[in-house]
């Protein structure tokens, strides 16, 4: 991972798929990152690979650390909360994400349900002022893309079965990031698979020019 320099833009970059070979996730986000490189030669970017690296789930020792006021902590705890703290930090380092996000089962891959709730701490991201959260993300922005063996958008009669979208645009918000992108690539199980890859291609590299 490059360490990010404070004078520069930085983009997370995060990869969900269990795929390595393969993935449509993967190829769409690194079209991005390579023309946003181009666009941006000067800028950083922080690469986590959830998907063959997964976040292991919290535990009780994390959770015992989470309730610990941090001089507190014993040993045990703190290692145990680190891996939390890297994270976040990464999320307060970058301007911007971009995520390339599986559907998996309806919504997201576990492996970024672990993820997020490594991240979620009310001492870091999400700050409580008179019992309401303030969310600590809301000066950047994300842009997740997604793919799906068939069409979840509204008119398809599969909405009500999109559990992803909806899921992460509810958790982000509660950290305060409400400016969120989504490029859909869709329909991958059927014949318009590589019409719609080549639209969300299209869609991906556009808008990398000007994230």
């Amino acid at each position: 991972m490059r360490s990010p320099n404070p004078k520069s833009r930085c983009l997370l970059h995060m990869d969900v798929s269990a795929r390595i070979q393969g993935s449509f996730s993967r190829q769409l986000t690194q079209a991005f990152v390579s023309q946003w490189q181009q666009t941006n030669p000067e800028h950083q970017i922080i690469y986590r690979d959830i998907g063959s690296f997964p976040i292991p789930h919290i535990d009780e020792t994390w959770v015992a650390a989470y309730e610990s006021a941090p001089e507190e902590r014993t040993a045990e705890m703190k290692a145990a909360i680190a891996l939390s703290d890297t994270l976040i930090d990464e999320l307060f380092a970058a301007d911007c994400y971009v995520v390339g996000m599986p559907m998996y089962n309806l919504t997201v891959p576990s492996s970024f349900k672990a993820y997020l709730d490594q991240v979620i701490r009310r001492d870091r991201t999400l700050l409580l002022e008179n019992s309401a959260g303030s969310g600590q993300l809301s000066t950047k922005k994300l842009l997740v893309i997604t793919t799906r063996k068939y069409n979840y958008r509204t008119g398809s009669g599969r909405e009500d079965r999109d559990f992803l979208a909806p899921y992460l645009s509810a958790i982000f918000n509660v950290l305060g990031l409400t400016d969120i992108t989504y490029i859909h690539a869709d329909k991958l199980a059927s014949s318009e698979q590589e019409q719609s890859l080549a639209q969300a291609m299209a869609t991906t590299r556009q808008l990398a020019t000007t994230f």
